[in-house]
């Protein structure tokens, strides 16, 4: 049995790579009664719904997360909300920051306020490796993100709705990604290198959506999780894409990290450690008093690419590529 059997699920940004391989999971692994994708692109949507002609399960709103009205529109009948839309390219938000605040930070807002308008039980949000200690307005807006989510269980207090996060790092393959830009280059033979240093988590899309799924299913409301996942050294990357390319150094871009981290030494203070994730444990009052069983880390510590215990060869990266 899934939680989702017999119950209508909403995704926001439903048309990326995340909400498509979503959609074809719940499918096959649910019993789901109703789902509904939100997102701006018509033409997206369309594509989409090509690929579920006899589907009368599915549901397309077009809509944004900038325009509340909406939201409480396409909330309505709706029992778990995942929000995955976002505008996150680094170099397009620091061009753009307000941008970025209005879809990122406001559109959260909205998100929650139709979710507790509505009487939606469960929201998960997606987050990223980069609003742990963020060094970009992408990641300080998805850290703004991540704190609305996590006290508007607080806000929520008196009602049935529940909000958790969901942190995890670079997606092998999806839109936007050093994968698909990687692949357009190497029939050139030479592919540029930003530091020969550095490091990613790294996570398939189909990990990712389980992962999802999963803290969808043991949520109380306020943890934010992150999985335990490998890291792989972009240099690597490189070298199982293309053996025989250059490679050439350009330099760190603007906003860039040399090494990306999900836990931070301070909020390692509240996490748990579960086996195969970790939780950051909200210390706010409206915390659920059962504790969760975990493990607690110990002082200082912090879970970064670089300080990874876990791995990527080249092997393994050209067997995640070729099945991205």
């Amino acid at each position: 049995m899934s939680i989702l059997d017999g119950r209508a699920i909403l995704i926001t940004g439903g048309t990326g790579s995340f909400g498509k391989h979503f959609v074809r999971t719940i499918f096959n692994e649910t019993d789901v009664r109703r789902v509904v994708i939100l997102s701006r692109d018509e033409l997206k949507q369309f594509e989409m719904q090509q690929l579920y002609p006899d589907e009368p399960r599915l549901r397309f709103f077009i809509g944004d997360v900038r325009d509340r009205d909406r939201l409480n529109r396409a909330f309505h009948d709706v029992d778990f909300v995942v929000h995955a839309a976002a505008l996150k390219q680094v170099p397009a938000a620091e061009y753009n920051p307000f941008e970025a605040v209005k879809t990122n930070v406001h559109g959260a807002q909205n998100v929650i306020d139709a979710a507790i308008e509505r009487g939606v039980e469960r929201v998960v949000a997606l987050s990223t490796d980069k609003a742990c200690s963020p060094v970009n307005l992408y990641g300080a807006t998805k850290l703004v993100s991540d704190k609305l989510f996590v006290n508007g269980n607080a806000y929520a207090s008196g009602t049935s709705t529940r909000f958790s996060v969901v942190r995890y790092g670079n997606v092998v393959g999806s839109r936007g990604s050093v994968v698909p830009y990687f692949r357009e280059l190497r029939e050139t033979g030479v592919l540029p290198i930003t530091d020969e240093r550095m490091t990613r988590f790294w996570i398939t899309l189909d990990q990712g959506v389980h992962f999802v799924l999963d803290s969808l299913e043991r949520m109380r409301g306020g943890e934010l999780y992150v999985p335990k996942i490998p890291s792989m050294r972009v240099v690597d990357l490189a070298r199982a894409m293309a053996p025989e390319a250059e490679l050439r150094v350009v330099g760190i871009r603007p906003g860039e990290k040399l090494h990306e981290e999900m836990i931070s030494a301070s909020d390692a203070r509240s996490t748990l450690d579960l086996g195969d994730r970790y939780v950051i444990q909200p210390e706010l009052d409206f915390w659920p008093r059962a504790p969760i069983e975990g493990t607690p880390l110990p002082n200082g510590f912090s879970y970064a690419s670089d300080t990874n215990d876990r791995w990527l060869t080249v092997p393994e990266l050209q067997a995640m590529i070729a099945d991205a």
